[in-house]
């Protein structure tokens, strides 16, 4: 077991993780920007430490801030929640480096699977069906029309770095792709530091059924059954 685990994220999920760990007499340490200091989770945890100012970019996305903070609080654990930097394969990486353990996927499974146009290609090689959509990320809006009209109206606009619905915009027609895209690209920039885009087929009115599965570095591997991610977030 863990002795002190660091939160590297706000909000909703950093209050949820603070309070498992208290479940399982865990230590906690929170981070947070300027703007979050009067924030549940920054009073919720045993320890709290400032890592920049509001914008996420200069606080929450800054790897350098997270790393010196889990030093200076000398935790032996990070859980990145998720968005931000959770799916980084180079916080991931400087983790173990710095011989912190990362609790999440190895730098290896994120580089496949935490980018989404990679983990596409991914399953496309491994025969897995995906929704139709564009080959590789959508560097202008120009490339947004030539994909939309291969692909068909209604499309939707997803960022690359995405999560937890940051970063989508659907397009039902061109009038609105330039404006859809160029909003996708700037969220997905403020909240994961890459503004990267791809393009898929929108399904209307879609079920979002998720298949959970858990496993730790002993070879252990546990499936949890499916989640209803349309019903429950």
């Amino acid at each position: 077991m863990f002795r002190k685990v660091l939160v590297a994220n706000r909000g909703e999920i950093a209050v949820r993780i603070i309070r498992a760990c208290k479940e399982l007499d865990v230590k906690t340490v929170a981070v947070y920007s300027e703007a979050d200091v009067d924030s549940m989770h920054v009073h919720l945890a045993d320890e709290a430490i400032c890592i920049g100012p509001g914008p996420s970019t200069e606080s929450y996305l800054k790897i350098s801030r997270i790393i010196s903070a889990a030093e200076i609080a000398n935790v032996d654990a990070i859980h990145p929640g998720y968005g931000f930097l959770s799916e980084k394969e180079e916080f991931a990486e400087v983790c173990d480096k710095c011989k912190i353990k990362f609790i999440g996927p190895s730098a290896r499974v994120i580089s496949m699977m935490g980018d989404k146009n990679t983990a596409r290609a991914t399953a496309r090689a491994a025969g897995v069906p995906v929704t139709p959509g564009s080959d590789g990320i959508i560097h202008n809006e120009e490339q947004a029309r030539e994909w939309a009209g291969k692909i068909g109206y209604p499309v939707i606009i997803k960022a690359t770095a995405g999560g937890g619905g940051r970063g989508m915009r659907p397009v039902l027609n061109e009038a609105t792709l330039v404006s859809s895209f160029q909003a996708a690209s700037l969220e997905a920039l403020k909240c994961f530091g890459d503004g990267s885009m791809y393009m898929e087929k929108l399904v209307e009115k879609p079920h979002h059924i998720e298949f959970q599965v858990v496993a730790d570095s002993h070879g252990n591997v546990v499936h949890l059954g499916e989640r209803d991610c349309s019903m429950q977030r």
